[in-house]
């Protein structure tokens, strides 16, 4: 079976995807009830680098009162994230298409993944502190 993969934007200027792992489960909360697509989970930073030799570049991604640190690992084999395509537009909707009606089109590849394998540190904050005044002598 052959499978047609159509890329249009060529190799030097396709999107570049990455993967985020991470260790555990995200879950919505329980009143969150519907399609997970498009739902904020955290804010991902990128840290600079202390070390600008160093290939592993440094990343933050907070998701609620949790910091997780991490860092970005080049993938032995570049993934190819894909969108099917029907070639044929006379076929019916109720069949499935066949092998020669579906055309896959790449949309991006993904070269790097960010790796959190660490467990989360709490971001817990501190109540102010009041400032002391300092006493002032009594004027006589």
């Amino acid at each position: 079976m052959q499978i047609r993969v159509q890329c249009a934007c060529g190799e030097s200027s396709c999107p570049e995807w990455a993967v985020v792992e991470l260790q555990g489960v995200v879950q919505p909360q329980a009143s969150f009830a519907g399609d997970i697509r498009g739902l904020h989970i955290g804010r991902l930073c990128s840290s600079p680098s202390p070390a600008s030799a160093s290939s592993k570049a440094g990343f933050t991604f907070t998701v609620g009162y949790h910091e997780l640190a991490g860092t970005k690992v080049t993938l032995k084999k570049p993934l190819l994230v894909l969108r099917k395509k029907k070639v044929n537009a006379g076929a019916q909707e109720e069949e499935p298409p066949t092998a020669a009606e579906v055309e896959l089109e790449v949309i991006g590849i993904i070269r790097h993944k960010i790796l959190f394998k660490d467990r989360p540190k709490a971001l817990i904050s501190k109540p102010p502190t009041k400032e002391k005044k300092a006493v002032q002598p009594a004027a006589k």
